[in-house]
């Protein structure tokens, strides 16, 4: 099931947060939808996806969390260099 399924959506307001995710016509939930929110939410989930398309970081080729850390912040440090 989708993420913006109505029972995550009731789940969300009962724990006292107001879900913000786009709607379909056929939802029973009436959505508060902010486009400034979902720009930034969509800008912090690209973000983290973007170390993922170097190999050694999406496949976790090193042991050791040290070396793991490395390989991410370099993969950064590239990322970074390159904009």
């Amino acid at each position: 099931m989708a993420h913006g399924a109505d029972r995550y959506c009731e789940m969300i307001q009962q724990q006292g947060a107001t879900p913000d995710m786009r709607s379909k016509r056929n939802r029973r939930w009436e959505p508060c939808f902010s486009k400034q929110l979902y720009r930034e939410c969509d800008l912090f989930e690209r973000f983290f996806s973007k170390p993922k398309h170097f190999r050694r970081v999406a496949s976790r080729y090193d042991k050791l969390a040290a070396n793991f850390l490395a390989t991410v912040q370099f993969a950064s440090t590239r990322l970074w260099l390159k904009t």
